[in-house]
């Protein structure tokens, strides 16, 4: 794998951003003359609120868990902007289910095939994933979430207050919005629009484990293409690394491996 520290400027967010991304060894070039299987499924992997673009190499074993596949990882930085476009701030869920597919699709030999996206985060990352997957869903195949802070209601009374008013508005008006993931998978199940097939994981010990389990069961009534795990476990980096892993597996890939 070639691994990548880029920085570019958003247009959307107005401002430089930073990502680190892992390519299959073919897209950076090399000597050895092998065929190319490219372009390449992309998996956007996103971090939490206590956290930055690089956690996921620093904490995981991302990188040799996807030294064989024919898979990109790109890990973009999304602040403190829970992926969404702020009431007062910037507009992250734009830049995330729009903008940085449509650039690294250009920069690199990515896929730019619904069926060849994926997303998933922890925590914050969790909820930007799981809302791409349900407001963006054509351009998604698969999205994962691990301790997902998937409530935004119940979230907005653990945030600061003027970190809450400024990604969510007031909260009034956050039960029912674009932002409330229980009402996007509502609108999901009963429109035409494709689904992606959804991955949940939550520690049975973790604060957020009541509110994974009614989103859980909200999904399900719904009749939405759901796998849900769960087990003993904190919020914490050690049983994301197992996760990503797990979800690696879980993943529609391609069977090609990159030597």
């Amino acid at each position: 794998m070639a691994w990548l520290h880029m920085h570019y400027h958003s247009e959307t967010l107005r401002m430089p951003v930073p990502m680190e991304v892992l390519l299959p060894q073919h897209v950076a070039g090399g000597s050895r003359k092998v065929k190319d299987p490219g372009p390449y499924q992309t998996l956007y992997l996103l971090h939490g609120m206590s956290d930055d673009h690089t956690a996921w190499l620093r904490r995981t074993s991302i990188e040799r868990y996807v030294e064989r596949l024919p898979l990109a990882v790109v890990m973009p930085a999304g602040h403190l902007g829970w992926y969404t476009d702020m009431a007062r701030g910037r507009d992250y869920f734009q830049f995330i289910t729009e903008e940085l597919p449509e650039f690294c699709e250009r920069q690199f030999r990515l896929s730019s095939s619904k069926e060849d996206r994926f997303i998933a985060g922890l925590s914050m990352g969790g909820y930007g994933a799981m809302k791409a997957g349900l407001l963006a869903s054509d351009k998604y195949r698969a999205v994962a979430s691990f301790s997902g802070a998937l409530d935004a209601v119940y979230m907005y009374d653990r945030l600061s207050p003027n970190l809450a008013a400024d990604i969510f508005g007031n909260k009034e008006s956050v039960r029912g919005s674009v932002n409330d993931l229980f009402t996007a998978a509502k609108n999901l199940s009963q429109s035409e629009q494709p689904r992606p097939d959804l991955y949940m994981w939550c520690g049975t010990e973790d604060f957020l484990y009541d509110s994974n389990v009614r989103f859980r069961d909200h999904a399900r009534e719904l009749g939405l293409p759901l796998t849900y795990e769960d087990g003993p476990g904190d919020h914490s980096w050690g049983h994301w690394d197992t996760c990503i892993e797990r979800v690696l597996h879980w993943l529609p890939l391609r069977k090609t491996n990159v030597d």
